[in-house]
């Protein structure tokens, strides 16, 4: 039930982000979901993709620093205090949410959360027990 999530180091220069994003095109690897934290000199781009293994390979051969994270997909629903239900359900059981980030779906009414979390085991089991949708890989990759 984790998703990989390829973590890639990217200098924060021109030109950089767009070297990435093209060369995973170029691979005919599609972007699903995304997040970028950055600094002055550096950004980490968190990517969920349709084909992660190849992705890693590929970012690898053409010298990236990249990393694979096992992360949760959430189904929430789209209304005000959707997210809360989810963040109170790990709170209870003691989990550390370390980020999180959303993606658009194409199912009304509903949204999608990827978080990483200091127990993953701990928290698939709390969220399915609290009845939350968890998503497989194949549910995301296939978007």
């Amino acid at each position: 039930m984790f998703i990989k999530q390829l973590s890639i180091f990217v200098e924060n220069k021109p030109g950089k982000l767009s070297a990435v994003t093209k060369l995973l095109s170029d691979n005919d690897i599609d972007i699903r979901a995304l997040s970028i934290a950055d600094t002055k000199d550096f950004g980490i781009l968190r990517l969920i993709v349709n084909d992660p293994d190849k992705a890693c390979e590929t970012l690898k051969n053409a010298d990236c620093t990249v990393s694979m994270t096992n992360v949760i997909a959430i189904g929430a629903e789209d209304k005000p205090g959707g997210l809360t239900g989810i963040m109170e359900c790990l709170y209870a059981s003691n989990i550390s949410v370390e980020y999180m980030y959303a993606f658009i779906t194409k199912k009304a009414g509903e949204a999608y959360v990827i978080i990483r979390v200091d127990n993953n085991d701990k928290a698939l089991e709390a969220l399915k027990e609290s009845g939350f949708a968890v998503l497989t890989a194949a549910e995301v990759y296939d978007m």
